[in-house]
């Protein structure tokens, strides 16, 4: 019969087994190829839940974010409200679009975000896609808490 050190010690055993292999899937994870803008489109989202665009024609689809005023101004907006989100590192920039990872603060899991703005139609589309696992547990819906960034009156 286990007494209950023995209980915790196999819990924590186990415990930090599960970590350590989640840091080290996270650690081997690369950037995919297939990011950035092709014809105006986002790479399309995986089969996998961990997934959101705005481009999206199935359950990946989220709302885009609408602007008024100038595409110069919107980007502004956008990067200042992008850049102090927790864990985020912007990677590449243009007049029209935006890139950048977020880390997740305890197993450095890396998200991929894309902005993509259209001038023509005032909406800034954007892709955010999980580089490893199946699920997320919602995390890529974040752009939901930028866009109540991005629309409130600050």
């Amino acid at each position: 019969m286990f007494s209950w050190q023995t209980f915790l010690f196999v819990a924590f055993v186990m415990i930090t087994v599960a970590a350590i292999a989640l840091a080290l899937i996270s650690r081997s994870s690369r950037r995919p190829d297939n990011l950035g803008v092709k014809d105006g489109k986002f790479a399309p989202c995986p089969p996998t839940p961990n997934c959101v665009c705005t481009q999206a024609v199935d359950g990946h689809r989220i709302a885009p974010l609408t602007f008024a005023g100038g595409v110069g101004d919107a980007m502004a907006r956008l990067r200042r409200i992008v850049i102090v989100q927790p864990g985020v590192l912007i990677t590449a920039q243009t007049e029209t679009y935006l890139r950048a990872e977020f880390v997740s603060y305890l197993f450095r899991f890396v998200d991929d975000v894309e902005f993509l703005i259209d001038p023509v139609a005032k909406m800034i589309h954007f892709r955010s896609a999980s580089r490893v696992g199946t699920s997320d547990l919602g995390v890529n819906r974040r752009l939901e808490r930028i866009r109540r960034r991005f629309q409130s009156k600050e």
